[in-house]
């Protein structure tokens, strides 16, 4: 079997071994006679060797024995099939969708500026409106007998910004991960979401900026759990996996997550492919309004599904169904695991759910009945601006959080042992993240994301997110065939 990466280092070494310390996937190890030993087969490329280096020895680069090369058959290709070859399983994978030519729209698109016709803004002198609140819009203003105006807005969530944080549940990343979404959600003004693994005791003091989740295992869902929250988040599916449940091998479930999930030490949690009480939209309706019931109809209720084919009747039925939110997963969404034929091959890019569910919720002139949250592939603020004019009203981002807070894409989740103490419960590995350092990073990201935000709508002309939101006149298309730019909706540069 051949090695991905190969470990080097520069004649400056000073073999204080820290290296071999930080490895938590024993790639570099110190051998009997006190010198480095280096199993490249074992590397992973988190890059925590070469970031901790403290004079910058260490550097990894890719292996140079290659398969000869094939027209049909990929280097990847061969490695794959030799792995099931040995173990007969299915491969597992984690992170986005990756080794695919599928467009990355967002790439292709272009944004409008504003110039001698209609004036941009100075978001510097100039008032720039990111709040968006989420959720069902009454069908207009009322006003009692002496015209003073009721109170019909129905339950909402308010954003300072329009970026929220994706659902990783506490078993695929580690408590302090938690801890620090939780504390810089509270401070920015926006939310963080659960996941489908319950919610640790000590964070239902963030019940404020907290959305959980009922999956379809019901992990950790109980009233107190439920009442603990802004929002109740019903998860369908997810852009990594659509149309397949969870799995949380049992050597996570110990401790404080086998409490938080109620379910047994050491004990595999399986979540099914389907919510066996929802067949149909009507089942769909009657477990809203339960978790409203339970509730007092005080919170809002979200409906999140993955971007399939058929997603904008899909998105139309869960309108219907009396959800106030809808949140949209893309192909390019992240997971701590899957199965990497499924990540890689099925679902659509977020940027065409968008523009289709929006495009079939105005025409069904219900739009204003439920808002809408996409997620998969959410990179940075012109990524964000460009699915709000595609239709969207807020984005939620889950790998550039992790990102955020020290990781390095190496697709290593599934294996339980992040170098930078995300996706792991080690306790000598999950203490290498400091909650506190780690919600400033992402509080550091989310406002400079924002400012770009209003900087860009400043240039367009456009002085908050309701004016950007749908907005599509503002998109123009570059490299993109005729079909492609119909389903967008926009059109092409120059036009």
């Amino acid at each position: 079997m051949n090695c991905r990466f190969r470990i080097r280092t520069y004649d400056n070494c000073l073999s204080c071994f820290r290296c071999a310390r930080e490895c938590s996937f024993g790639a570099i190890e110190v051998s009997e006679s006190k010198a480095l030993a280096f199993h490249h087969e074992r590397c992973v490329d988190c890059q925590r060797c070469v970031s901790l280096c403290p004079v910058g020895a260490i550097y990894i680069t890719e292996a140079e024995n290659r398969f000869r090369p094939n027209s049909v058959f990929a280097q990847n290709d061969i490695q794959e099939i030799l792995i099931q070859a040995e173990t007969g399983g299915a491969l597992l994978s984690s992170m986005g969708a990756s080794g695919r030519n599928v467009p990355i729209y967002f790439d292709k698109m272009l944004l409008n500026a504003s110039q001698v016709t209609n004036p941009s803004i100075d978001p510097l002198r100039e008032p720039m409106e990111t709040a968006v609140f989420l959720g069902q819009r009454p069908d207009g203003i009322k006003r009692d007998r002496d015209g003073r105006i009721v109170d019909n807005l129905p339950p909402h969530l308010e954003l300072k910004t329009p970026i929220m944080f994706s659902a990783m549940s506490y078993g695929a990343i580690s408590l302090n991960v938690h801890k620090a979404l939780a504390a810089a959600a509270e401070e920015i003004g926006t939310y963080w979401n659960t996941g489908e693994g319950g919610l640790h005791e000590s964070l239902y003091r963030y019940k404020k900026n907290t959305i959980v989740q009922v999956a379809s295992g019901r992990f950790g869902v109980h009233e107190t759990y439920l009442n603990s929250a802004a929002a109740i988040e019903i998860k369908i599916g997810q852009g990594a996996k659509p149309g397949i449940g969870g799995h949380l091998t049992g050597k996570k479930i110990i401790g404080d997550i086998s409490k938080t999930r109620m379910v047994p030490e050491g004990l595999d949690a399986i979540s099914p492919a389907p919510h066996h009480d929802i067949y149909s939209i009507e089942d769909l309706a009657q477990l809203v309004m339960s978790l409203k019931e339970a509730t007092g109809y005080r919170k809002p209720v979200i409906v999140k599904v993955a971007a399939v084919h058929n997603i904008a009747p899909i998105a139309s039925g869960i309108a219907r169904s009396g959800a106030d939110i809808i949140s949209i997963d893309g192909y390019r969404g992240g997971t701590g695991a899957a199965p990497k034929r499924i990540r890689d091959n099925v679902g659509i890019p977020i940027e065409l759910a968008i523009a289709a569910v929006d495009q079939r919720l105005r025409e069904e002139r219900i739009r204003d009945r439920v808002s809408v949250i996409v997620s998969g592939g959410i990179r940075n603020s012109s990524d964000a601006v460009k699915a709000i004019a595609l239709g969207a009203d807020a984005v939620s981002i889950g790998t550039a959080a992790l990102c955020a807070l020290g990781c390095h894409i190496c697709a290593s989740c599934h294996t339980g042992k992040c170098a930078w103490g995300l996706a792991t419960q080690d306790p000598e590995l999950t203490k290498r993240l400091d909650p506190e350092k780690g919600a400033e990073k992402l509080v550091n990201l989310v406002s400079a994301w924002t400012r770009e935000i209003k900087e860009i709508m400043g240039g367009m002309g456009i002085n908050s997110i309701e004016a950007l939101r749908g907005n599509r006149r503002a998109l123009r298309g570059v490299d993109l065939n005729a079909k492609e730019l119909e389903i967008l909706g926009i059109e092409y540069a120059g036009e």
